[in-house]
């Protein structure tokens, strides 16, 4: 089962277990610079609002109405990120697990293969949550991803018409798979407790409150390269739930669309890197030891940046891409004992 909540969807799967829930959140975030240089991870900048596609069935496209899902508004060459929540399981001391395959335009992000519905070991095709806490873009090498950055379909930035040469789709897919119940049990017993509460600390970058043409659907294009590692499974193929899963297509709507569907107005425009890094506000760099980085894709890293490909036909099309030299990092790490409290900077 999907439901919408606050902005977020919620994957659920009772049948298997009654603690197999995901939360999904679509971050607004910094587009980085998109210059050729490794960036640091931007933060969060609150939710993109989120609608039932069914709720606005007499204005929407028809294949929307097809397809089902949600859809979130974006501006052209605003960037975006996800970020994933299984919630922590105190009586198991662990978040429940999920294999999840994430697409643009049907191309996933993972491998930059054609979409399937089914998940794939060789190669991993997905990501696994809670040890992935969140992607933010196609994963073109080991340790290195390009920002999801929005554009309009059929003017050939997408990774979609990169690589399909066709602007069909468009939008996001998403499917998720939870761990089979008795491997869950069996890796992640029940632990005796003497008290209920329990402290916890889960990983997140800083989350900042935010400051019709029908043919205007939007997909998403490789935008600057950002130092993020997609993790290798640390279970096995054969844990994963394969024969209970749920998918959602998630349409991206430009902002006079969005407008002209919902009657409401888009989120501004969020910073730009510069001004966001001349404020003194924070960039975040994520660690994990434990973690095995996959090594990412060859049909991913041979996609045009949407700068790279508009110098080729001649235009600018991302604005004010000056470079930004982040002054404040936060280092932040997995793999602390339960109790233990990271020590920041004074």
């Amino acid at each position: 089962m999907i439901e919408l909540k606050n902005d977020s969807l919620v994957f659920s799967f009772p049948e298997v277990h009654p603690k197999a829930r995901l939360r999904i959140d679509f971050q607004r975030t910094l587009r980085i610079p998109d210059d050729g240089r490794d960036h640091f991870l931007p933060p969060g900048l609150g939710n993109f609002p989120i609608r039932h596609v069914d709720d606005f069935n007499g204005r929407v496209p028809y294949d929307w109405i097809e397809h089902g899902g949600v859809m979130l508004p974006m501006h052209q060459a605003e960037a975006m990120w996800l970020n994933f929540d299984s919630g922590y399981i105190p009586e198991h001391e662990t978040s429940y697990p999920f294999a999840v395959k994430i697409a643009a335009g049907k191309i996933d992000a993972v491998t930059g293969e054609n979409w399937t519905n089914g998940l794939h070991g060789l190669p991993q095709d997905y990501m696994v949550v809670p040890e992935q806490p969140w992607l933010d873009g196609f994963c073109i090498e080991k340790g290195t991803i390009r920002q999801f950055v929005a554009m309009p379909l059929g003017e050939g930035y997408t990774a979609e018409e990169q690589i399909s040469g066709k602007a069909e789709h468009g939008g996001l897919q998403i499917i998720v798979y939870p761990m089979k119940r008795e491997v869950f049990e069996r890796r992640f017993p029940k632990v005796e407790r003497k008290r209920d509460r329990m402290e916890h600390m889960t990983m997140s970058k800083m989350i900042m409150p935010c400051m019709a043409d029908m043919d205007a659907d939007m997909g998403l294009a490789p935008g600057g390269r950002m130092k993020q590692e997609i993790c290798e499974d640390p279970y096995g193929y054969e844990d994963w739930d394969r024969k209970t899963r749920s998918r959602c297509f998630v349409h991206l709507a430009n902002s006079i669309m969005w407008r002209a569907i919902t009657g409401e107005a888009p989120p501004t425009i969020p910073p730009t890197a510069r001004q966001y890094t001349s404020a003194g506000l924070p960039w975040y760099d994520y660690y994990d030891a434990d973690a095995v980085a996959l090594e990412g894709s060859e049909i991913l890293d041979d996609l045009k940046s949407v700068i790279q490909m508009g110098y080729e036909k001649g235009e600018y099309p991302l604005p004010e891409n000056e470079p930004a030299r982040p002054k404040r990092v936060i280092r932040l790490r997995k793999g602390l004992e339960r109790n233990q409290v990271r020590e920041g900077s004074f």
